[in-house]
């Protein structure tokens, strides 16, 4: 099993891409099972879930076809059985993701439960009963929603409690091709939830109000295939500009979106960061030693992103200062808290929050990924640590960071993957 092994204590400093965001492609290749002509889909992620999905859509019959430079191909129409299999969906929790699109084009799905990251509670049943209202007969059945409507779903207005992003990606996608207007109250705000709708714009559908708190969808009788370019990561960009902030340096990330990243950008500025940006990069720089403390709580977009939570409770254990940093999306997020503690972080969890106090050096040791966004942690951990850190189980980083060592390597860090 492949691990990854850094050598601390380098700043970091050069130019990289931001890659295509993963949790806007995901939703985007599902929506391809609406369409009656091949959608072709650019600036695709080398990810491992991204593999997932092609081979899921593969295994139903669809016909994908990926070039050498990740632009892929989808053309539904050759679609020979409406089963999303346990064996490919176990590993992947956005796989409910063709849920929808099957119920509206096809009337008829069967979704085993999903899988992946271990991070708390992400029920399925919000997904489950905004199809019911919509008229699906659905049961859960030896591990599978098993899913039917006669005729086609039916409009109606939709209100989530909580506010989830892929369930308000599943029923934008299940309304394209509903019979009248579906209305969807608390939608989830996300960017990649904006763009899953500018590319069904492009397809033909009828969406208003997306990157609000109510999303309209008149339904249509058919969509088309089309062309669509993913948006880039704003976790990845995140990231990497945390480890900036951690390691001192300079760095240039081209194709980025500043717009999607202000509430992390905030933050990295009150740490003593320096950051500029145009419409598609953005150049941070630090030359303070150490960062200056934090505090933060996340929230649904446009508050602190959950999935950037782990990198900051890393940076915070050697800032300046003591901080807090509060989890209120999931109650399981905090694995990486112990692992931290295993290179001498100063942590204490209460609750949702974990409560640190600044230290002026982590020192290297042999530590485990639990989870996507708790590895990338532990990445940016070893790369300011003294000495050398070993990450296992680092399978957890391949579902959300493409080539991550190369990038650092471009960037200076003495990081390899090793077996």
């Amino acid at each position: 099993m492949d691990k990854l092994l850094i050598k601390g204590k380098k700043p970091l400093s050069g130019e990289i891409y931001a890659s295509g965001a993963k949790n806007s492609a995901l939703p985007i290749l599902a929506a391809s099972l609406l369409s009656d002509s091949p959608l072709t889909v650019g600036n695709l992620p080398h990810l491992n879930d991204v593999t997932t999905m092609l081979e899921l859509l593969g295994s139903m019959g669809v016909d994908v076809l990926l070039s050498d430079d990740m632009e892929v191909r989808v053309d539904a129409s050759t679609i020979k059985n409406l089963d999303a299999r346990y064996e490919l969906v176990k590993t992947m929790r956005a796989s409910i993701l063709v849920l929808g699109p099957l119920l509206a084009k096809y009337q008829k799905a069967t979704v085993a439960l999903p899988g992946g990251c271990a991070i708390g509670s992400r029920p399925v049943n919000l997904h489950i009963e905004a199809m019911r209202l919509m008229g699906a007969d659905i049961n859960i059945e030896d591990g599978y929603i098993r899913a039917s409507v006669k005729g086609r779903l039916k409009g109606t207005k939709i209100i989530f409690e909580p506010v989830s992003v892929t369930a308000t990606e599943n029923v934008i996608m299940a309304a394209t091709l509903a019979e009248g207007e579906t209305v969807i109250e608390n939608a989830a705000r996300e960017p990649e939830v904006i763009d899953l709708a500018n590319c069904l714009i492009g397809m033909g559908a009828k969406i208003k109000g997306a990157g609000t708190d109510t999303i309209v969808v008149e339904g249509v009788k058919s969509l088309k295939g089309t062309s669509f370019s993913v948006m880039p990561d704003r976790v990845e960009v995140g990231t990497y500009l945390t480890a900036v902030a951690m390691t001192g340096g300079k760095v240039k990330i081209k194709s980025a979106k500043p717009e999607y990243l202000s509430s992390v950008i905030t933050k990295l500025e009150s740490c003593g960061a320096e950051i500029e940006s145009s419409e598609d990069w953005i150049l941070i720089e630090m030359k303070k030693e150490r960062p200056i403390a934090t505090s933060l709580t996340t929230g649904p977009y446009p508050s602190f992103p959950t999935d950037m939570q782990a990198q900051f409770v890393s940076l915070n254990s050697i800032a300046k200062g003591n901080s807090t940093v509060t989890e209120t999306v999931f109650e399981n997020r905090f694995m990486h808290v112990q692992e931290i503690a295993r290179m001498g972080g100063n942590i204490t969890l209460k609750g949702n929050t974990a409560v640190i106090q600044g230290i002026s050096k982590l020192k290297g040791a042999p530590v485990m990924a639990t989870d996507l966004r708790a590895s990338a942690s532990l990445v940016l951990a070893g790369l300011v640590a003294e000495g050398s850190t070993t990450i296992d189980r680092i399978y957890h980083i391949d579902r959300g960071y493409e080539r991550i060592e190369e990038k650092l390597k471009l960037l200076g860090a003495d990081i390899e993957r090793i077996s």
